[in-house]
């Protein structure tokens, strides 16, 4: 802030000294855009981050429920079959259903996207078209 007080006016520099006091400008504005970027990134993980956190501990209470139905359904198949057939035919129908799963999570997961800094791209559009039209005027 102390060099704005020593510049001289727009009107008396040379083209030179404006050249230099642009590629200034510009180096600042491309770190405060890339500042921007990384700020917007930052707060879009936290936010994926809790929501992954809820997720995972929803995940382990509905593990906790699903393993409880898989013991009652392997004591009701008991009561009209051997017990250990009745717990593999449980186990069975268990891993076709993971395999089941995995499958469609995988596909989930390849036609995914990263997150895309859309604020910061935003600003760095309209700070282009400025220059543009300053360049042209």
């Amino acid at each position: 802030m102390i060099e704005e007080t020593h510049r001289k006016p727009s009107g008396e520099k040379s083209v030179g000294e404006l050249v230099s006091d642009l590629s200034d400008e510009v180096k600042h504005l491309v770190r405060d855009e890339m500042r921007l970027a990384v700020f917007e990134l930052q707060s879009k993980g936290k936010k994926m981050g809790a929501g992954a956190g809820l997720f995972g501990a929803a995940g382990i209470f509905a593990l906790f429920g699903l393993a409880t139905l898989i013991a009652a359904a392997v004591l009701a198949l008991a009561m009209v079959m051997p017990a250990w057939l009745a717990a593999v035919v449980t186990g069975a129908a268990l891993l076709l259903i993971g395999g089941i799963s995995a499958l469609i999570g995988k596909k989930e997961i390849t036609s995914g996207t990263p997150p895309v800094p859309e604020e910061a791209i935003a600003g760095v559009r309209e700070d282009v078209d400025t220059v543009k039209q300053g360049v042209r005027s």
